[in-house]
């Protein structure tokens, strides 16, 4: 069985924590909420979700793949250098990264993105190039173990990409 984690913190984008959830789940996954603690986030629409783990309790070697989700939290995320140390490490082992809207922010800090086609929020192609990432345009971008998307619309065209490359594996 796959083990997904999924990485959240107060003000996540709402749907962009719950379709993943589900998905996973609905493809037979073990999931994993994640946060800088065990506890409840809020959503920016308001939803309260558990995390399930806090980051301190879990090894990269127990998963198979990685989601950021988007909204505010990625930039509360990004400062938690066991967040970024997680992601990494998933990265360095060619685990699956995903990361949609703002989400990449965290992989900027975990310095996953030189040389790696990304897409991202608009807003913050810029940060994604200052960090090294090639920033396209596309809705989805795939690069080889890294999978990233624009916004709740591209989910999924995402989630196509992301279980063609888990079927891979």
């Amino acid at each position: 069985m796959l083990k997904a984690a999924v990485l959240i913190e107060d003000m996540v984008e709402d749907v962009e924590f719950l379709y993943p959830y589900y998905r996973f789940l609905e493809a037979g996954y073990e999931v994993d909420v994640i946060s800088q603690s065990q506890k409840a986030v809020r959503g920016k629409k308001g939803g309260v979700f558990t995390a399930d783990k806090a980051i301190e309790d879990v090894r990269s070697e127990d998963y198979d793949l990685v989601f950021v989700p988007g909204g505010y939290a990625p930039d509360k995320l990004r400062t938690n250098e066991h967040i970024t140390d997680f992601v990494k490490q998933m990265d360095d082992s060619r685990k699956l990264v995903a990361a949609i809207c703002h989400g990449p922010w965290v992989l900027i800090s975990a310095g996953v993105c030189q040389g790696r086609k990304m897409t991202s929020f608009p807003s913050i192609k810029d940060d994604i190039v200052n960090a090294g990432g090639v920033h396209t345009a596309n809705p989805v971008s795939v690069d080889a173990n890294l999978i990233t998307a624009t916004d709740p619309s591209a989910m999924p065209e995402m989630f196509q990409a992301i279980m063609t490359a888990l079927e891979k594996r």
